[in-house]
């Protein structure tokens, strides 16, 4: 834990650093200017929370990991996310450009051979095998081999959670709160497979990256002094994504303990795609807007609520087999769904 108080302790000191350069460049979030329904804060802060992240991690990881492939490749790709980030913070780009760079950069840490090999089979004893279809290719003289489904699976588990993971950022102290602690569940079970030489980047790149979102919780806490935007939110989802991969193919794990945010993601797609919308055009619709709206939390309420359930599905992962994470899984899906719903029938109901 070491690294993650260091992480934590260089995320503080440089946020601050960021705020004051976005404030005197005037890169300001100002609601009334953007004016989204989605929009929850009312006086004009910095989004530039990407930058306090990568930063971080960057300093961290040069200064206590071994440099390999997959460093390399995962720095890389989070470079051009929080390049994507920067230029979200002070253009607001079209969410179809925030997706290509998150297949980009998918595709980069896939390329350096993060892939899921293997997941436990979830109805029955042994693993299911991904890495039955190869195909090698040969290139610059090198024979490269693609482990097909294996590839498709990581890239489709990446991208998926950056973008999920990057919905549940709408209040302060959400996100940060919430990835910090589930990023710790992910460096603890990277342990106990400490004997393999990669896990040592693993266990404690995941806790260098968890104490950057804490160093980050404190100037988003309420009331917030930066937001996370784009670049902090994809960074999220990306490093849960690739570390729960490295970790052993702890997918289940990863999905536990962001539960929450993803059957709000779910839940949303499918209201979205239901009502003939775009599934990546923000709403008001998510679940923290209706915490908010319909049943009067606070914003301290709503990050306490989703960094709480980050840490009892956190703890439960550390005692459940793979179908006890799935059967939690789906138990919080279906409880979040079915508060959405009756929150949607309420509305309807009031407007008639």
């Amino acid at each position: 834990m070491t690294y993650f108080f260091i992480s934590a302790l260089i995320a503080l000191f440089i946020t601050p650093i960021i705020i004051k350069i976005y404030k005197k460049n005037n890169w300001l979030d100002y609601p009334e200017k953007q004016k989204h329904v989605k929009t929850t804060h009312s006086k004009a802060v910095p989004r530039g929370g990407g930058l306090a992240i990568f930063f971080t991690v960057l300093i961290a990881a040069c200064l206590f990991l071994n440099i390999d492939k997959y460093l390399i490749g995962i720095i890389i790709s989070a470079l051009i996310l929080t390049i994507v980030g920067f230029l979200d913070d002070i253009y607001n780009l079209h969410p179809g450009i925030r997706l290509f760079a998150g297949i980009v950069a998918a595709l980069i840490v896939v390329g350096s051979g993060i892939g899921v090999a293997y997941v436990t089979n979830p109805i029955g004893l042994g693993i299911i095998e991904l890495n039955n279809w190869q195909i090698s290719l040969n290139i610059l003289g090198q024979t490269k081999t693609i482990w097909v489904l294996a590839d498709i699976f990581a890239l489709f588990f990446i991208i998926w959670n950056m973008n999920i993971i990057n919905w549940s950022k709408g209040v302060d102290g959400q996100l940060p709160g919430f990835a910090s602690i589930a990023l710790i569940f992910i460096g603890i079970l990277s342990y106990n497979f400490i004997d393999d030489p990669t896990q040592f980047n693993t266990a404690n790149l995941s806790f260098i990256v968890a104490g950057a979102y804490a160093g980050l919780l404190y100037w988003n806490w309420y009331p917030q002094k930066i937001m996370p935007g784009y670049g902090a939110g994809s960074l999220a989802g990306f490093f849960l994504s690739v570390l729960s991969i490295l970790s052993g193919a702890k997918l289940a794990t990863a999905l536990m303990v962001m539960a929450v945010p993803t059957a709000d993601g779910i839940f949303t797609i499918t209201r979205r795609i239901l009502a003939g919308r775009s599934p990546v055009w923000g709403d008001r619709g998510h679940l923290h807007h209706k915490l908010m709206d319909n049943y009067g939390w606070s914003k301290q309420q709503i990050a306490l609520f989703y960094s709480g359930a980050s840490l009892l599905l956190g703890i439960l992962s550390l005692f459940l087999n793979t179908p006890g994470k799935i059967a939690a899984i789906a138990i919080t899906c279906v409880s979040v769904f079915a508060l959405l719903i009756v929150t949607k029938i309420r509305q309807h109901k009031k407007t008639k």
